[in-house]
């Protein structure tokens, strides 16, 4: 049975994704699986050029299959090669800082193979109970129908109502300063704030429930992992 680990929003924080990485491997415990960021690896953290560089590299290497989506602070940094307002708002979202760990002063002069890499990842990824997306989805348009403006930016009445879309939606992109994932009927949020609360999340599929199993969250000092039940209760 193959797992899927979704992991939340990273920005720069390079040292609890390689925390989080090694738990999830000895969570899998041999078994085949498959990880799915759910976007924004840049802008707010210490690292941001790191945290590109380990996911490039698990793209490259890894014996299992990865999917590395889009996020709205990923797809600005895109944007800005060739767009001066663009170029502006990122600064505003922190830019200024990977601009720096790069050593370059625009996003033109970053380097190839980083920006080649940023512009083609995808918005969305889907298995058979399971739709993976940045921020959310439309509640007005079928799955089908989504588009990528809400896929990286949907909050509003995605986030107010409980809407069964027929597949469990898997997110992030709106932070929650408990440190703890939000968990819903039909959706589960991953972004716990990480550069706020200190706090990298996970969570753990199987095959055929939509939902999670376990949540898996790494902080400075280490890893915990925990049903899906004692995650509620604390909240």
């Amino acid at each position: 049975m193959e797992l899927t680990y979704a992991i939340g929003d990273i920005h720069g924080c390079r040292d609890l994704l390689v925390g989080l990485l090694a738990a999830i491997e000895a969570d899998a415990r041999g078994r085949p699986y498959r990880l799915v960021f759910l976007g924004d690896y840049i802008d707010k953290g210490p690292d941001s050029a790191g945290v590109i560089e380990i996911l490039m590299r698990l793209e490259a290497r890894s014996a299992h299959p990865i999917v590395c989506l889009k996020g709205n602070h990923d797809c600005v940094m895109a944007e800005a090669v060739t767009s001066e307002a663009a170029a502006l708002k990122w600064l505003t979202m922190g830019g200024g800082a990977v601009l720096a760990q790069y050593g370059v002063s625009r996003a033109a002069d970053l380097p190839a193979a980083v920006l080649d890499w940023i512009g083609a990842l995808p918005t969305w990824h889907e298995d058979e109970t399971r739709y993976f997306v940045h921020a959310g989805v439309d509640p007005a348009r079928p799955l089908s129908m989504q588009t990528d403006a809400a896929r990286l930016s949907m909050r509003g009445a995605f986030l107010d109502e409980d809407h069964d879309f027929g597949k469990h939606i898997v997110h992030g992109h709106t932070p929650q300063l408990s440190g703890l994932p939000e968990l819903r009927p039909y959706r589960t949020n991953l972004d716990t704030g990480v550069v706020l609360t200190g706090c990298l999340t996970a969570a753990v599929f199987e095959a055929g429930a939509g939902g999670p199993k376990r949540i898996l969250q790494a902080r400075a000092g280490g890893v915990t992992i925990s049903d899906v039940g004692f995650v509620e209760h604390q909240r």
